[in-house]
């Protein structure tokens, strides 16, 4: 049954990773490039986009701290795990909601003081994805053991 557990700990951690790569680093640059599109249209569509994936990361960093509960050298798995995790956290009660209000001010006509919080947003995804990599090859070669 261990197996079985790393094994759903391994696929939710490329799953979680190639979300995170296809709409953090493909398509969010990539629909400011689509004729027609607008900053305001740009940044409506990636509102929705990014909450979406938000509620997808939230589920899948519950489904990997239970998976990661259920098998029984957790230790080992917890500490990869556990960056990504914090991160989703940082960005849901930190970041999100100041580039909401950033992003509504601006659809809204206002443009908004200078800021680094998207840098800061970037740096963390960046973050996010080389841990999920990290965890995923990690538990693979575990699973391999």
């Amino acid at each position: 049954m261990q197996k079985t557990y790393i094994i759903v700990l391994m696929t939710i951690t490329f799953i979680w990773a190639g979300l995170v790569t296809g709409i953090s680093f493909i398509e969010a640059p990539l629909k400011f490039q689509a004729p027609g599109i607008t900053l305001e249209l740009g940044l409506g569509i990636g509102k929705i986009v990014f909450g979406a994936l938000t509620t997808i990361e939230i589920v899948l960093s519950i489904f990997s701290v239970l998976f990661i509960f259920l098998i029984k050298e957790k230790r080992k798995f917890f500490y990869l795990f556990a960056i990504p995790i914090v991160i989703v956290v940082i960005d849901n009660i930190i970041l999100l909601p100041i580039l909401d209000e950033r992003l509504d001010m601006i659809v809204n006509g206002t443009p908004p003081l200078a800021s680094n919080t998207h840098w800061y947003y970037v740096i963390l995804e960046i973050i996010k994805l080389l841990f999920l990599i990290l965890s995923g090859v990690f538990t693979a070669k575990h699973y391999i053991k």
